[in-house]
């Protein structure tokens, strides 16, 4: 897994033993999501200008607002995000995040998450900095041995 960390614009990538569209649905449905996406029912139809949310398991709390950009299955997602598990980020205008999903030789794809859009957003960026790659890394595990990296 590499990364490369700023203060507007975050880049993870990490390597799959899984086709493209295992990785589209590990990112799109909460039978995944809730595995290795801190418990997280993502809830969207995944078209351009419909919500995207993220939720707890139970639907409780709303961690995640935020709207559908663009939509190419299984190549990529691009959404926009306001975290509001914290008050802080909850007031923080909506920053972006892009899946980029491609095809490798031998049966990997490549993942590449970049979260940008960050500049009116400090709070965020450094709430999500340390995320992603344990987000990634969650993926990763469940998709190639089918547990997740940690329970609960």
């Amino acid at each position: 897994m590499t990364t490369m960390t700023e203060q507007t614009t975050q880049v993870y990538s990490v390597f799959i033993r899984a086709t493209p569209e295992q990785v589209w649905d590990a990112i799109t449905k909460p039978k995944f999501t809730t595995q290795y996406f801190y418990g997280s029912v993502i809830d969207s139809t995944f078209e351009p200008g419909s919500p995207y949310l993220g939720w707890a398991a139970d639907r409780s709390r709303q961690y995640v607002d935020g709207e559908v950009l663009e939509s190419d299955p299984p190549r990529l997602l691009r959404h926009t995000w306001r975290s509001l598990y914290d008050e802080d980020t909850a007031g923080e205008p909506h920053s972006r995040v892009t899946w980029e999903i491609e095809p490798q030789q031998g049966g990997v794809t490549k993942l590449t998450v970049v979260h940008d859009q960050l500049e009116a957003s400090p709070k965020t960026a450094e709430g999500v900095a340390g995320g992603w790659s344990y987000v990634l890394s969650g993926l990763k595990t469940l998709l190639e041995t089918g547990k997740p990296l940690a329970s609960g």
